[in-house]
């Protein structure tokens, strides 16, 4: 009798150990799931979701581009600081010779400006990444007055034009509009 139980000892005990390596190494549940590490990565890395934030960052940096810009126009500074908060060169650099000629002369920006943005292009695999940006500018109410007497300066005056810009991501993460032209003969 004795030998019969040391037998089912050893072959439940060779049992235990045979299986133990399998539940040892994944329950059924972790064998399904995959850790959280995994899937935040996996969604960090759906094209959508990444396509997603780059057209918001974008769209986010030219309205903080429009708004800087009207800022230190209208205080004839162009060294505001907010400029290269959402401004990279070469636009940048233009924008900020553009206000500084404007006080040499006398001149500032006054008034609002209207905007209604889209997407037209994102390009996530370029280095650098950039998206494209057009917009229907209304500056009827924005215009370059003599800073003195506030009087228009002839030939500035303003009306609905295409205005296109492109926003660059820079090493540093950051969404910077580099680039924006209007198109003067192109109304909308």
């Amino acid at each position: 009798m004795r030998g019969r139980q040391l037998r089912r000892a050893a072959i439940c005990l060779l049992a235990v150990v045979a299986a133990a390596p399998v539940t040892a190494c994944a329950s059924g549940r972790e064998a399904v799931e995959r850790p959280t590490a995994a899937r935040d990565e996996e969604q960090r890395t759906d094209p959508d979701v990444e396509r997603r934030a780059a057209e918001k960052a974008a769209l986010d940096a030219y309205s903080g581009y429009l708004a800087a810009s009207r800022t230190a126009g209208a205080r004839s500074d162009p060294r505001a600081p907010e400029l290269s908060r959402f401004l990279g060169d070469p636009l940048l650099t233009r924008v900020r010779v553009s206000i500084r000629e404007a006080k040499e002369h006398g001149a500032m920006r006054t008034g609002t400006l209207k905007s209604d943005p889209t997407v037209t292009a994102v390009s996530l695999d370029s280095k650098p990444a950039t998206v494209d940006i057009q917009d229907c500018l209304d500056t009827t109410a924005y215009r370059l007055v003599y800073a003195k007497d506030k009087r228009p300066v002839p030939g500035s005056g303003g009306g609905r034009h295409l205005s296109t810009a492109t926003a660059t991501r820079y090493p540093d993460g950051r969404w910077l509009i580099n680039y924006g032209a209007t198109h003067r003969d192109q109304p909308c």
